[in-house]
C-alpha cells in the first residue's frame, strides 16, 4: 500500500471514528439539559467542598501553633486569622465556581453520551424536571437539616465534653498547660450539606 493511499485510509478512519462519537442531535438535546440542570447547584457545591477539604488539617496545625502566641495576643491572632480564612474561601470558591462552571459542559456530556442511551436520559430528564424530583430534593435538605440537628441536640453535650477531654490530653502530651475550662472552645453546630 503506497503512503498515499494509508494516509487515505487513516483519514477515512479517523473520520468515521468522529463521526461515531457524536450523538445525535436529539441525544445531544437531551444530554444539555441535564447538564443545564446539574450545572446550577454543582459548582457552588463541588467549589465549597474543594476548598475547605484541606481546612481541618490546616485548622489543626494553627491550633497547635497558636499555643506558642502569648495569651494576651490569642484573641487578636485568632480574629485576624478568622478574617484570611474567610477571605480565602470566598476568593477561591469564587475561582472555582467560574473554573468548574466551563469544565461541567463538555466534562459531563462525553460522560452521559458514554453511559446512557437516548431512551435512559429521556428518562433521567422527565424525573429531574418533574415536581416529584423537585419536591423530593427539597425534602433531602430539610431531612439533612432536620436530622443533623437532632443529633446535635442529642450528641452535642457529648461531643462538647470529649473534646475538652481530647484538648487536656493533647496539651499533656505537648507539654503544655491545658486553656483554662472556660477558654475551651464550643463545639459548632453541624451544618446539613449543601445539595
Amino acid at each position: 500500500m503506497t503512503s498515499r493511499k494509508l494516509g487515505l485510509a487513516l483519514a477515512l478512519v479517523l473520520a468515521a471514528g468522529s463521526a461515531m462519537a457524536q450523538p445525535s442531535p436529539a441525544k445531544k438535546a437531551l444530554i444539555d439539559k441535564i447538564v443545564a440542570l446539574q450545572q446550577r447547584g454543582l459548582a457552588d457545591n463541588l467549589a465549597a467542598s474543594i476548598v475547605q477539604g484541606p481546612l481541618p488539617q490546616l485548622s489543626q496545625s494553627v491550633r497547635a501553633a497558636l499555643q506558642q502566641v502569648p495569651a494576651d495576643k490569642r484573641e487578636a491572632t485568632v480574629k485576624a486569622m478568622d478574617v484570611e480564612l474567610k477571605k480565602f474561601v470566598e476568593e477561591n470558591v469564587s475561582y472555582l465556581k467560574d473554573k468548574i462552571s466551563k469544565a461541567v459542559p463538555n466534562t459531563a456530556s462525553a460522560l452521559l453520551d458514554e453511559r446512557f442511551s437516548e431512551d435512559e436520559l429521556k428518562q433521567v430528564l422527565a424525573w429531574a424536571e418533574s415536581p416529584v424530583s423537585q419536591k423530593f430534593g427539597l425534602a433531602s435538605i430539610e431531612l439533612q437539616k432536620a436530622v443533623a440537628q437532632k443529633v446535635m441536640a442529642e450528641a452535642g453535650p457529648t461531643l462538647e465534653g470529649r473534646l475538652k477531654t481530647l484538648q487536656a490530653t493533647l496539651a499533656k502530651q505537648l507539654g503544655l498547660q491545658p486553656p483554662p475550662a472556660s477558654a475551651a472552645p464550643k463545639a459548632a453546630p453541624a451544618s446539613a450539606p449543601k445539595k
